[in-house]
């Protein structure tokens, strides 16, 4: 049986996850009398309802399908407090987020709250700085954005694998499939964990994979082509050719990226570890960097601890990279084979490692 026709049938044999209707009661409390609250499916991201706060409440009620992945969010804010729609009454205070229900969707809830907590204080520190302030102590922020980027990680990677007998990790599949790279989605499926036939999950994977791999966009189409030469200096002034390493046996990682790029700077760990790894079999890498400041881009470079050639011809977003292969967003990179023909592209967490995994093997 084809590995599609597979997943199709695995996926199928957990439908029952969403197969009926279930009334949902929601009510709430807010100091805002007078705002907007909205009731969402996180499934189509639409509201369901919508009402008035009066008298410091709101409330909800009706029937969706049994464990839709749902939300509340106050007015304008970003915030969405989730919830399944397990039958259980849920009560939300949008004032601090907080939800009382059934033990699942209060577990949900604990941890996103704690998912969070570590950007609320990062972006309270931040707003009350100067770009000037901010310019100065740059290293400082980035070192503590990074680290709430690997804490995000970490704590995603866990909540899979300890509640992979309830609904919760469905809720975090986004970023889960952001890290192992969508094609988690089929293994998840394979393992027959308790929400794989949850539709919410399909559509993060789906959407995941929209955003890093768009089909017939401009950046995909550059697969399955021969790569186009670029020449660049390195931090010493020494002029470097993408060709001095293609096509001499060799599988080279063309990485686009910035030292200002909190997303570069966090995801540079995992290509170093895949250099690593890899390098003795036939993998190089040439970073070309999008700086326009020669000093920034070379303190990173000794921060971050890449062994591989460097370049840049420190012109920021008038890289000459960025029209050659359609870069508009950092970190991208493109994967060349020993005959020179870009074979992937926006190759990031462990798609990296499972790509060049079916290159070099273990």
């Amino acid at each position: 049986m084809k590995k599609g026709i597979l997943s199709v049938v695995l996926v199928a044999m957990t439908l029952p996850t969403m197969a009926q209707q279930v009334k949902y009661s929601v009510s709430g409390t807010s100091a805002k009398n007078g705002q907007k609250v909205y009731l969402i499916d996180r499934l189509s991201e639409r509201p369901i309802d919508s009402v008035t706060v009066a008298s410091d409440k709101f409330a909800f009620s009706g029937t969706a399908e049994k464990n839709a992945l749902m939300a509340v969010r106050a007015g304008g804010s970003q915030w969405e407090t989730p919830f399944f729609n397990d039958g259980t009454p849920v009560t939300i205070n949008v004032n601090d987020s907080t939800l009382k229900g059934s033990a699942l969707n209060e577990r949900l809830t604990k941890y996103d709250l704690e998912m969070d907590a570590p950007s609320k204080v990062f972006n309270a520190k931040v707003a009350k700085l100067t770009r000037a302030e901010i310019g100065a102590r740059q290293d400082e922020l980035m070192a503590e954005y990074n680290k709430i980027q690997a804490h995000q990680t970490a704590m995603t990677n866990k909540i899979f694998q300890d509640e992979s007998n309830t609904l919760i990790p469905v809720a975090f599949a986004q970023l889960y499939f952001f890290d192992n790279g969508w094609d988690a989605y089929d293994e998840l499926v394979a393992q027959r964990v308790a929400y794989a036939g949850h539709p919410y999950l399909k559509k993060a994977k789906d959407d995941v994979e929209k955003i890093l791999k768009p089909k017939d966009s401009p950046q995909t189409a550059f697969i399955g082509q021969q790569y186009t030469d670029l020449e660049m200096a390195d931090a010493n002034g020494k002029m470097h050719r993408i060709s001095d390493l293609v096509g001499k046996g060799k599988w080279v990682l063309v990485d686009f990226w910035a030292s200002w790029c909190g997303p570069c700077r966090a995801e540079m760990p995992n290509v170093l570890e895949a250099y690593s790894k890899y390098h003795a079999k036939g993998f190089e890498i040439v970073g070309i960097s999008f700086d326009q400041k020669k000093e920034a881009w070379v303190k990173a470079v000794e921060q971050l601890k890449m062994p591989w050639l460097q370049i840049s011809d420190l012109k920021g977003w008038k890289c000459a990279a960025a029209p050659v292969y359609k870069v508009e967003g950092i970190p991208d990179n493109i994967l060349i084979d020993p005959q020179g023909k870009i074979i992937d592209r926006a190759l990031r967490g462990k798609m990296l490692h499972k790509r060049l995994q079916k290159i070099f093997g273990e």
